[in-house]
């Protein structure tokens, strides 16, 4: 049976389930290239985060059978968590290698900092991730409070 014939709430189960074991590999993986960054405190933020973030997508995906949500409130609660999670993993890396972040994680930038452009991307993709994530905490303790529509069976 391939993905396609499933329905959409194991689909999205699954594919939560396969990203959150990336995620989390990608995190673990991360550690390995802490000597290689400008910032390796930071490094250490997006190692943490990886593996965080992994095993949230892991739980969201064990609990996404339980939701009570219409298709269009999953797939953008789906999109939300799998864009939020990454963008951490990725946003913090980046900061990571490049020295930068001071403007939105000055403690974890210990006193780098860098150029303008650097930063307000940065700072652009931590706040996109950040509302990403309230959405997605907000729609899932909707769903899970029986207050959204109707559950598909499976």
């Amino acid at each position: 049976m391939n993905n396609t014939s499933l329905p959409a709430v194991a689909n999205h189960e699954r594919r939560l389930y396969q990203l959150g074991i990336i995620l989390f590999l990608l995190g673990l993986l991360t550690g390995f290239l802490l000597p290689l960054m400008e910032n390796a405190r930071m490094g250490l933020s997006s190692h943490l985060e990886g593996i965080m973030n992994g095993v949230f997508l892991i739980v969201l995906g064990l609990i996404w059978p339980k939701l009570r949500l219409g298709p269009t409130a999953e797939r953008i609660t789906f999109g939300l968590a799998v864009f939020g999670t990454y963008t951490n993993w990725l946003a913090t890396l980046a900061a990571g290698f490049l020295g930068a972040g001071a403007s939105m994680m000055p403690i974890a930038a210990a006193g780098f900092e860098g150029s303008a452009v650097q930063e307000g991307l940065i700072t652009l993709a931590l706040m996109s991730l950040s509302v990403a994530m309230v959405v997605v905490a907000g729609m899932v303790l909707w769903g899970v409070s029986g207050q959204g529509s109707a559950k598909r069976t499976t």
